[in-house]
């Protein structure tokens, strides 16, 4: 389990981002809301790309896109279906750029030893 703590943190702040931000939103704030929950979910998901190991990278934005789907129910209304894909994608590039941030850091890293 300690082995996971880094990736486990990554998610219970997603899952905070997702099902907390929107108590702070009004009724006329719904355009904000959503670019706030986009741009943290992509700085959580270069988070995850940068302390991950390979294998659980492909699975983080299956599990953000499913996380997300239950507060449409309680926040939103059937018309946020959508969003799942955006943040979907959203995850994917989000862990691709932190995962080439990783490999060009420990690249560069090689060459000064």
């Amino acid at each position: 389990m300690k082995k996971y703590s880094k990736e486990i943190i990554v998610f219970v702040f997603q899952v905070m981002v997702f099902y907390l931000i929107p108590f702070t939103a009004g009724p006329t704030d719904g355009l904000g809301l959503v670019v706030v929950i986009w741009f943290a979910t992509l700085l959580l998901s270069i988070v995850f790309g940068l302390v991950s190991q390979k294998k659980r990278k492909i699975i983080y934005p299956f599990v953000v896109a499913i996380v997300f789907i239950p507060t449409v129910f309680i926040h939103y209304n059937y018309t946020a279906f959508g969003h799942v894909i955006w943040y979907l994608i959203d995850s994917y590039l989000g862990v691709g750029i932190g995962s080439l941030i990783k490999m060009i850091t420990d690249v560069l890293s090689q060459k000064k030893r």
